[in-house]
Formats: C-alpha cells, sequence, structure tokens
C-alpha cells in the first residue's frame, strides 16, 4: 500500500519521501482519510482512471469549437453532458486504466466543450466572479493581470503540502484575482505575475505528464490563482496521457459557470476559506460577496469531489473569520478534511505598513491556534494542524 509510486521505477523518491514526510505514507493507514479521499486515493495508485480521460472519450455530435453554435446551445449541450457524465465514468472506472488510455478517441469530447466554453468565458472575461469584461483574446489583461497566453512561475515536486498530497506535482501561475495586502506569493500573484514563462496548451501538458512520471501523486493546480488560467489548464489536459488526479488549489471565487466546467474533470480539491464575512474579505482581499461565491463553489466541491479545505488563521480574527468558517464547514461539508493553517506572517503591504492593518500585523498566537482547534473539535471537524 505504502509503495505505490514504486511502479513509476523511482526508487529515489521514495527514499526522499520517507527522509522528508514519512507522515505522507502513514496518514493511509488513517482509515477516515482512506474512505473521504477514495476516489483520489484510488486514481493515485492507478487502480482507476481519472475524471478528464473519461470525460475526453464521452463523444459529442457536433463542433463545440464553430463560431456558428450559440453560447446558449454549447450550454445546453454541456448541461445535458454533465447529466449523463456520472453513469458514463461508472461504467468506464472499472476498465484497467491501460487500456482506456489507448482507446481510440471521438473527434470531440465532454471536454472539447468544456474547453470551447472556457475560452468564450474569457473574452470578455467572466471567468471569476469579478466579471471584468476584460477582451483577454485581444491580449488586454483583466484585473487578475492576464491576458491570452498561461504564465507559469514555476513547476516541480511539492513536499510541503498535506499530507495525502505529497509529492505534489504543483505548477504556479501567475496573477490572481485577488489583491490581498497579506499574499505570501505576491510576487508571482502581483508584483511581478507577468514575469514567468508563457506556456502554449501543449506544453502544460507535457509538464504534467513529467511530474507524473517523476513521482507526483497528483497534478497541483495553484498560482497566484489558476482560475484565470482556466482555458489554458482544461486544453491542455487533450494533450495528457498520462492517469493523475487534477487537483484545483484555488480561492474558489470563480462563477458558477466556470465552476460547472471543472466539474467532472478534477479528482480533488483543495480551496481556500479564508474569511466569515464580506467585510474582512474586502478590507484585506479587494473582493465582493465573498462569502456567498465561496460557499456556493465549496459546497459543489464537496458534492462533487474529494476535498480537503484550507483554512488560514488570521491574528484577531477567530471570531469574526475563524469560527463561522468552522461553523459552516461543519454543517455544509461533512465529508471534507480540514487543514487549519498557523503559517499566517504579515508579507507584502501589511509589512511594509503594519500601521494600516493592525489587526494582522503578528503571527497568530499559539493561544489563538488552541482556540481555532478547540472550536473544531467541538464541532466534529476532522483537521489536520499542520501541513
Amino acid at each position: 500500500m505504502n509503495t505505490y509510486f514504486l511502479g513509476w521505477g523511482l526508487a529515489d523518491w521514495f527514499i526522499t519521501l520517507i527522509s522528508y514526510r514519512p507522515d505522507a505514507l502513514s496518514v493511509w493507514s488513517n482509515m477516515t482519510v482512506r474512505e473521504r479521499l477514495f476516489h483520489y486515493y484510488s486514481v493515485m495508485r492507478n487502480e482507476r482512471p481519472a475524471r478528464f480521460l473519461v470525460a475526453k472519450l464521452m463523444p459529442v455530435d457536433l463542433d463545440p469549437y464553430s463560431g456558428e453554435i450559440a453560447l446558449k446551445d454549447l450550454l445546453n449541450v454541456h448541461d445535458k453532458l454533465a447529466k449523463e457524465f456520472q453513469l458514463f465514468y461508472r461504467d468506464l472506472s472499472t476498465e484497467n486504466v491501460a487500456k482506456l488510455e489507448r482507446l481510440e478517441r471521438p473527434r470531440y469530447s465532454y471536454l472539447d466543450v468544456k474547453v470551447a466554453l472556457a475560452y468564450r468565458f474569457m473574452s470578455p472575461c467572466s471567468l471569476c466572479e469579478r466579471r471584468c469584461g476584460a477582451l483577454r483574446l485581444e491580449g488586454k489583461p483583466g484585473t487578475c493581470t492576464m491576458d491570452k497566453e498561461a504564465i507559469v512561475h514555476s513547476y516541480f515536486h511539492h513536499m510541503g503540502e498535506e499530507a495525502p498530497l505529497v509529492p505534489s506535482g504543483t505548477i504556479f501561475y501567475g496573477g490572481c484575482n485577488f489583491k490581498c495586502v497579506f499574499c505570501q506569493n505576491y510576487d508571482i500573484s502581483q508584483v511581478n505575475a507577468r514575469g514567468g514563462e508563457k506556456l502554449a496548451p501543449k506544453e502544460l501538458g507535457a509538464i504534467q505528464a513529467y511530474l507524473r512520471k517523476r513521482g507526483a501523486r497528483n497534478i497541483n493546480h495553484v498560482g497566484g490563482e489558476p482560475t484565470p488560467h482556466m482555458p489554458f489548464i482544461l486544453e491542455s489536459l487533450k494533450y495528457l496521457d498520462v492517469n493523475v488526479p487534477q487537483l484545483w488549489n484555488s480561492n474558489m471565487y470563480m462563477t458558477e459557470e466556470s465552476m460547472n466546467l471543472l466539474a467532472d474533470v478534477m479528482d480533488i480539491w483543495l480551496p481556500d476559506f479564508k474569511y466569515g464575512n464580506d467585510e474582512c474579505a474586502w478590507r484585506l482581499s479587494k473582493v465582493r460577496c465573498y462569502k456567498e461565491v465561496v460557499t456556493r463553489n465549496i459546497k459543489k466541491a464537496h458534492d462533487t469531489g474529494d476535498i480537503i479545505i484550507r483554512h488560514l488563521v488570521l491574528p484577531n480574527h477567530i471570531e469574526c473569520c475563524t469560527r463561522p468558517v468552522l461553523e459552516w464547514i461543519a454543517k455544509n461539508t461533512p465529508r471534507a478534511l480540514v487543514n487549519i493553517m498557523e503559517q499566517y506572517r504579515p508579507e507584502h503591504i501589511v509589512s511594509r505598513y503594519p500601521h494600516m492593518y493592525p489587526d494582522i500585523a503578528r503571527r497568530p498566537t499559539s493561544e489563538e491556534m488552541k482556540r481555532a482547534y478547540k472550536i473544531a473539535e467541538e464541532l466534529g471537524i476532522v483537521y489536520e494542524p499542520v501541513s
């Protein structure tokens, strides 16, 4: 059970994993984790296919890239296929993965419909709930600073994620639709977002295959924020022929339409749930209607796939944010695993102008972290205090 990825012939990765993250192996002896991450665990071990592989085999009898098809009609096609996908996946999930990878694909598939819709949503842009309307296909950047090309700052095997995910084949994209004043990745999300490498979707697919074949348990789309890159990421899956779980590591501020495109493609979700109210979200991240949007999308992620929810504990925000966030999770996403994170530190704007944000100008205390864990325990949440 604990040496599944040695099938790739990568003993070096096994030694590295044992040396640095023994919990990445021992975590699977926890039956609650195994049960709640059953789909992800099975795909990770190559025992069943990733959802995107099956979506590529689900045929459609039209060209979704045709400009003659109205957006409304293409959405109706997608909705119809979405209703049929679970049965389609169930029928194929028992097949040998290697056999599925060799099957002849239809000319156009359910995945193609998702790709075509994602590009339509990109210009004028309505991929996230800012709905800034940027004409990105004409090279005009959105609020996220991204335009018509994927920008990748780095990709590697990440050993610092949650134990079930390590080693995680992580791709860091540039740009973000949030403007967090304490962002720890501000150099790639805001300040130098466009300073990475411009990559075509086919190159993104090759990166994912490279990471998986060298021992990655998953492909971790993160940033910055992956949502502005959704069209490129979905298209990259057309060129990816290796079975690997797809992981969406996001602030979850995408539109309902975008969320529907990701469903039936992502195998596991890693959402941030930062704030318990809209006031803190606006003041610290400059986004409106935060709680309504993020809870809607996290609920759908929970109901359609495996999920680990992250909550970053902010100093002085236990009652206004941590408590309501954990209460919502306990009530609405009972299958979720939760990572209550103590990694907050004052970065970016807060570090330069601490007088403007005195409430978060320090790290959380041990007492504040104990309060957060106690709330989770009282609510019956299965949480991981460290990542």
